[in-house]
């Protein structure tokens, strides 16, 4: 997916508020509230789901084209802004709905993108996606904590087609899309294991089934332990069908939001935080390697992709350790913050809590709208903004809300019991 260049010179407010201390529990509710308030209630179509495309004020500028992965993202927005803040279960069972009506396909599966007018869903790409049916998972299972009916059949019925259609035994690991009849493609990635991972573990968080922990080990063992053998212990994106790396795959293209060329900082940070939620909930039976290999993933990440000239880290850097995409992205600071937050608990290293308040005043400074709310996409080496839109399809600020919640569940703080 490529993004249009922008309709007039971004720009910043010219102050922005102190900045809280960001390890207290209050300011990071109060960091999610303000995000949510970006979208709330701009994101609501009453004709079914919610709008995908923002500006950085929220004009809404395309009203029709939807995504599967904000689809199911801003059930998880929902979700969150019921478990915290106590909003309508409604919000999240409208959005799950339009996932499971206007999405969902007559011969299994979901549309990865179509366009939605006047109640009446056209695919305008009807890939399935491992990818894809992992955030379906990941919203059923919010959906079901939150209580929505069928949301917790749903998670069942999805695990099940995953299972089915993606699941390869004799690799440990799920292939990554099939075509709309489902025949099935020859690439294999890591993302979207990686992002399975986290939706299995939502789904154990959900309903307390065995079986969507077992998987969610297997996947974290295939890709930080298996699969990093072959690039020395460092987490390679791309695979043939036979998952060996293939390490040209996309080398010259920069648009592709979900499959970029190289080594991904943010993606060795988000499995640190993986890790450590599986540690965690396999309690005495989690094998030392996960905390070890957590510890590793991040260190690297920090190592190779922190920019010392302008701050933030860079979204990507090849096999000889040099930037290879220097661009900043919020996704990438969001779930770096998340771990080392992690990281900093289990460990008890002051280390890492200077690299999550390091990483916390970069944002703050470059990617946080305090004007409007939510955080900008994506800056330029020196953190220059690249456009107005603030939220083109994909991204629906679960990444950032998502790290803040995550940073209280490493602190141990609940929400509130309903």
């Amino acid at each position: 997916m490529t993004f249009p260049p922008p309709t007039r010179p971004p720009t910043r407010p010219a102050t922005r508020p102190p900045r809280p201390e960001l390890r207290r529990p209050e300011a990071l509710l109060a960091h999610m509230r303000h995000t949510l308030d970006f979208y709330s209630p701009r994101a609501h179509d009453a004709g079914g789901g919610c709008f995908h495309f923002f500006k950085d004020d929220g004009t809404v500028y395309d009203r029709r084209t939807r995504h599967l992965v904000s689809s199911t993202r801003f059930v998880f927005n929902h979700a969150l802004a019921w478990r915290w803040f106590g909003e309508p279960v409604a919000g999240v069972a409208h959005a799950l709905a339009f996932v499971r009506q206007a999405h969902a396909q007559p011969q299994e599966g979901y549309a990865w993108l179509i366009d939605w007018h006047e109640g009446r869903a056209q695919v305008l790409d009807g890939t399935n996606h491992c990818y894809g049916l992992a955030f379906v998972l990941l919203a059923h299972a919010h959906a079901a904590e939150a209580g929505v009916a069928g949301a917790r059949e749903g998670m069942a019925q999805t695990f099940d087609l995953m299972e089915r259609k993606f699941w390869q035994p004799a690799h440990a690991l799920y292939a990554d899309e099939a075509t709309p009849d489902w025949r099935l493609g020859s690439y294999r990635g890591q993302n979207a294991n990686m992002h399975a991972c986290e939706a299995l573990l939502a789904a154990h968080a959900a309903s307390g089934e065995q079986r969507y922990l077992d998987r969610a080990r297997v996947l974290a063992h295939g890709i930080t332990q298996r699969q990093a053998e072959l690039a020395g212990g460092m987490i390679w994106e791309h695979y043939h069908a036979d998952w060996t790396p293939d390490w040209d795959y996309n080398r010259h293209d920069k648009s592709n939001i979900f499959r970029p060329w190289g080594f991904q900082t943010g993606h060795f940070t988000e499995w640190a935080k993986l890790l450590l939620q599986l540690e965690r909930r396999l309690g005495n039976a989690a094998p030392a390697w996960l905390h070890e290999t957590a510890r590793q993933l991040f260190d690297a990440a920090m190592q190779h992709g922190w920019d010392d000239a302008h701050g933030g880290l860079v979204y990507g850097f090849g096999p000889d350790g040099q930037v290879c995409d220097g661009d900043k992205y919020f996704w990438v600071q969001a779930e770096s913050l998340a771990a080392a937050a992690w990281l900093a608990v289990r460990t008890g290293d002051e280390a890492y809590w200077q690299w999550y308040d390091r990483l916390w005043a970069y944002a703050w400074e470059h990617f946080i709208d305090h004007e409007h709310g939510a955080w900008y996409r994506v800056l330029s080496p020196s953190n220059e903004k690249l456009s107005d839109e603030k939220s083109p399809a994909g991204k629906t600020d679960y990444h950032t809300m998502g790290a803040c919640q995550d940073v209280l569940a490493a602190l141990g703080i609940r929400p509130p019991v309903k």
